[in-house]
């Protein structure tokens, strides 16, 4: 029996394939000014796609001819198409590793405000020298070191988010009262490698706690599958052992698969050219993708995080082909309803603050 699946797209800069923004279809400079993510999340959503992926790393792209040199902040992208958005999730790659956990958190519950509870982060990490050196605070560490302390990350994170209870701001002009500072907690956390004391600077974010999401793409990785709302599984390849691994370490995450796709006859025109091109999951045939999609809901996932070649021409495809066509296989909701929060739209609770009277956890 068909069921609805999650639909997500990734945004990275002209396209996953780093020969995109070659295209004749491309200008250049809206890839920097965000214009050409802003038209391609928005194209999602008006296809009734759940939620936005933003790619970033702290370690800056490969400066060589063939590809871009830049890349946007993902949270700062994410941030800039939040006001002219109102259905679709938006959810930025933070580096966790090297970034302060407070100052993080605070980005996050941001996004959640000036979205009306539309944020999630891709929490991620890095083992790098290069990331290393561009912050220049401690010494590159083993993934498995990097993962444990993820999870502290998105534990302290929760806190610092329930450390507001929603009702803790007054704005009471009569009194000169602006919060009760009785709703206002401490966190006191402690972890091996960070200590924070709290509360945040950002009131409790609309959705209690923005959507976490993980993307298991190593063994290590698996260690903050407990700590994830959404898991990413990237590529098809032994897809029912990765499944599996992901239900025993985790507490039932909806689980998404992730991969690279090429629908436009145009766009395998403009990514050839790159020398060395990377092998893409699936080119053309919307058909059969569509079929890929119903054997993975069959095999348990509980949707699709879709990785474009180019935002311009495999978008359009996605939206007005992919999109309809999955819906009419009962594959996909509707693609036009009313504003939710994303927790909402995934069909998950919203959190009881840990900190609040009878809400303790």
């Amino acid at each position: 029996m068909s069921r609805r699946l999650i639909t997500a797209l990734d945004i990275d800069g002209a396209g996953g394939h780093p020969a995109a923004w070659r295209g004749s279809e491309i200008d250049p400079a809206a890839i920097l000014s965000g214009e050409l993510a802003v038209r391609a999340v928005q194209r999602a959503e008006a296809a009734g796609v759940d939620l936005a992926t933003f790619a970033d790393a702290l370690e800056a792209p490969a400066d060589v001819p063939e590809r871009v040199g830049a890349r946007l902040d993902a949270i700062g992208l994410a941030a800039r198409i939040a006001p002219v958005t109102d259905r679709i999730g938006l959810v930025p790659t933070l580096t966790v590793t090297h970034t302060e956990p407070f100052h993080l958190q605070a980005s996050v519950a941001t996004l959640d405000h000036i979205s009306s509870g539309r944020a999630g982060w891709l929490v991620d990490v890095s083992s790098s020298e290069e990331a290393a050196a561009v912050i220049g605070r401690r010494e590159p560490a083993p993934a498995a070191e990097t993962w444990r302390e993820a999870r502290y990350v998105v534990d302290v994170s929760r806190r610092l988010w329930d450390s507001w209870e929603d009702d803790a701001i007054i704005r009471d002009a009569a009194t000169g009262r602006f919060v009760d500072r009785e709703r206002i907690h401490y966190v006191d956390f402690e972890s091996p490698s960070f200590a924070i004391k709290g509360p945040s600077i950002v009131p409790r974010p609309p959705q209690g706690h923005p959507l976490t999401v993980v993307r298991v793409a190593s063994e290590e990785a698996l260690q903050a599958v407990g700590e994830a709302d959404v898991v990413l599984l990237p590529g098809t390849a032994d897809l029912a052992d990765r499944l599996a691994a992901v239900r025993a370490a985790g507490s039932k995450p909806r689980v998404l698969i992730s991969v690279s796709v090429l629908l436009d006859g145009n766009t395998a025109n403009a990514v050839r050219r790159a020398d060395g091109a990377e092998q893409l999951d699936h080119i053309g045939g919307v058909e059969r993708l569509a079929d890929l999609i119903a054997e993975w809901s069959q095999a348990g996932v509980d949707g699709i995080h879709l990785r474009p070649a180019s935002l311009e021409l495999d978008v359009p495809v996605i939206a007005s082909k992919l999109l309809p066509l999955l819906r009419e296989r009962r594959l996909a909701g509707p693609a036009v309803g009313r504003a939710v929060t994303l927790r909402t739209r995934l069909g998950l609770r919203h959190p009881a603050n840990r900190y609040a009277v009878g809400g303790r956890q």
